[in-house]
């Protein structure tokens, strides 16, 4: 059902002629609405006014979803209001008082300003009108999984981090982070839950496809790079604020294994490598990171309490916020107090170490380790309670207000949140935007094999106009390029597109978006794709989301050549040279399962004789 929210607030003249949104309604430009005055006033004021309600709203920032016509999602009555992918919208604005909110969904850019713009004038019908600040995981690459990020129509796409660090070129990504910008302001969102600084230690991960590689040195200039082109030099009503995560490293996992999930709590450095992972994140420090998350994992076998990083205070109070004197906005991983469920399946909060403590007390744990909002969470009464039974204290909670509300001034909500549908249809997606990312995607592709078994000359570039079999490419892509055949025996060349292996039969309902497990074909997927490659000289791509175990597809393949996101168009403007392919391995390929277990976790590339070792990448010819 539509919600349509009451009129925008009247925007006054104050005596001097200054113009001023009159968010609380009462005909007085109040300094908290005065644009004239420095921020820190304007803080001071609103806080002042606030009440303990208003105050725990500002604490809370969860999911929320969108409608495609753009209308604001209202439930019918009776609707449960405890879930925020189900919740009333206005409920959870002018009902929680909450002013913070993730985008979960799309519709087309227009829609998606036109839905800000409805939010918004419903955040202003509020006591003193706080404006919303919507913010969105990455929305500009192939994958879509709830939890990490999601492919819009309508934006420009680009290849995926470890792409990005395959090309290793600076100016590309603050060129991509400063074009993820434009489309994100154009559409109203002004927060970015990334950069990920995450190293790509532990190759079974099943998040390092939002990385920028192994190499600590490499993702420190990527995520650099990435802050600044999203922010700026420094934080202002053109940025997007960059929430880089997750804190202080979440690559090292046990086993490869993901702290979304009980099995994957635990965060281990059998190499005593726990700082090597923090050196991305200082470079986002020194580029002025507004904001940071922490990850859902506990470490264990350090000198840090055996609890989650959302609860740890060694990590948030003394290592981000003491060590290296970080002043921004901490905000949690989503969903570490409230039990709920997913897909119909149970999915317990993520209260690592602390699962026997109820959910006032991991509130509690969490303000007390430092942190400053509670991400996907809805529960502002929790945070009311705890201070009015005298557990936390109002100084306490006036810290993260002031934090919280300083972002939004400094951004500009305060005197403009708004959107402009006919711009954002014309900025999202634009074909500059589009021409720039597709040649960021042909440039990412990685060759690692480029001469058949015995043969004197290389295989790439293809020739115009050859025929080609084709499996997993659209057959009108390559059709622009070559003469498709049905059958590998009509063919000159095959070109296969497959993905890096995973343990499919483990995965299901929300775990099924996280690729987990073995890095190595079973037999029978390895069947298909030899014995296209016995019967004609096949080009293979592989899309590594993780690092494959490939020695019998390297060993057969005529050509093979690797990517982290690129279209059918990207990979053959390659592959018929029109495009060169500049990709080096953001990670090794390791050469054996047996490797990959006996590596640790917290070192980068440690697996015995690589089959392609980081870095690795041949030049087409």
């Amino acid at each position: 059902m539509a919600h349509t929210p009451a009129a925008r607030p009247r925007v006054l003249a104050a005596p001097d002629g200054t113009p001023f949104r009159d968010l609380n309604g009462n005909g007085v430009m109040e300094p908290y609405e005065d644009p004239r005055l420095p921020v820190a006033e304007r803080v001071a004021d609103l806080l002042a006014r606030m009440t303990l309600e208003e105050k725990a709203g500002l604490l809370f920032h969860t999911m929320i979803t969108i409608n495609p016509d753009g209308s604001l999602v209202e439930p019918e009555p009776g609707a449960p209001d405890d879930d925020p992918m189900r919740a009333s919208t206005s409920a959870m604005v002018t009902g929680k008082l909450m002013s913070h909110f993730n985008l979960f969904g799309a519709a087309a850019p227009r829609r998606m300003a036109e839905w800000n713009n409805r939010l918004q004038d419903l955040a202003a019908t509020t006591r003193l009108g706080i404006p919303v600040t919507v913010s969105t995981d990455p929305r500009n690459g192939f994958v879509d999984n709830p939890a990490a990020g999601a492919q819009t129509d309508g934006f420009s796409l680009w290849p995926e981090p470890p792409g990005l660090a395959a090309v290793g070129d600076e100016e590309l990504v603050r060129g991509h982070a400063d074009i993820v910008r434009q489309e994100y302001l154009a559409v109203g969102i002004r927060l970015a839950l990334h950069p990920t600084a995450d190293l790509a230690t532990e190759p079974r991960w099943p998040r390092v496809l939002g990385t920028f590689g192994s190499d600590a040195a490499v993702a420190a200039r990527m995520v650099a790079a990435y802050v600044r082109g999203l922010q700026g030099e420094e934080l202002g009503a053109g940025s997007v604020s960059a929430m880089t995560k997750h804190f202080p490293g979440a690559g090292p996992q046990l086993n490869g294994e993901d702290a979304h999930f009980p099995y994957g709590r635990e965060q281990v450095y059998p190499g005593d490598n726990f700082d090597y992972h923090l050196i991305p994140f200082e470079a986002a420090f020194a580029a002025g990171t507004s904001q940071v998350m922490p990850y859902y994992a506990m470490p264990v076998g350090t000198p840090y309490e055996e609890v989650g990083f959302g609860f740890n205070k060694g990590v948030i109070t003394g290592l981000l916020r003491e060590k290296y004197g970080f002043d921004g906005i901490i905000c949690t991983d989503w969903g570490l107090v409230t039990d709920t469920q997913i897909f119909g399946s149970p999915f317990p909060a993520r209260a690592w170490g602390v699962e026997e403590l109820d959910r006032p007390t991991r509130v509690e744990r969490i303000l007390d380790a430092g942190a400053d909002q509670l991400g996907g969470e809805a529960a502002p009464e929790l945070v009311v309670e705890l201070v009015r039974t005298g557990r936390v204290t109002t100084e306490r909670i006036d810290r993260s207000v002031a934090r919280l509300l300083r972002e939004k001034f400094v951004l500009g909500l305060f005197d403009d949140p708004y959107a402009d549908p006919d711009r954002a249809a014309r900025i999202c997606g634009n074909p500059e935007f589009t021409a720039a990312g597709l040649a960021a995607q042909s440039r990412s592709v990685t060759v690692l094999k480029d001469r058949p078994a015995g043969a004197a000359e290389p295989l790439l570039p293809l020739d115009a106009g050859i025929r080609i079999y084709t499996e997993g490419v659209d057959p009108a892509v390559a059709a622009r390029y070559a003469t498709v055949v049905e059958t590998p025996e009509e063919a000159d060349v095959a070109v296969l597109r497959i993905s890096a292996p995973y343990d499919k039969e483990r995965t299901t309902g929300f775990e099924s978006f996280f690729r987990a497990g073995r890095l190595d074909f079973t037999e029978d997927e390895l069947r298909p794709v030899l014995d296209v490659a016995s019967a004609v000289p096949a080009v293979v791509d592989i899309f590594l989301d993780r690092a494959a175990v490939i020695p019998e597809i390297a060993d057969r393949a005529a050509a093979l050549v690797a990517d982290f996101g690129a279209s059918d168009t990207a990979l053959l403007d390659v592959l018929f040279g029109r495009a060169a392919a500049e990709g080096r391995l953001p990670f090794e390929l390791p050469r054996s399962m047996d490797s990959v277990v006996a590596g640790h976790e917290d070192v980068p590339d440690d697996s015995t004789d690589p089959l392609f070792p980081y870095g690795f990448g041949l030049r087409l010819g």
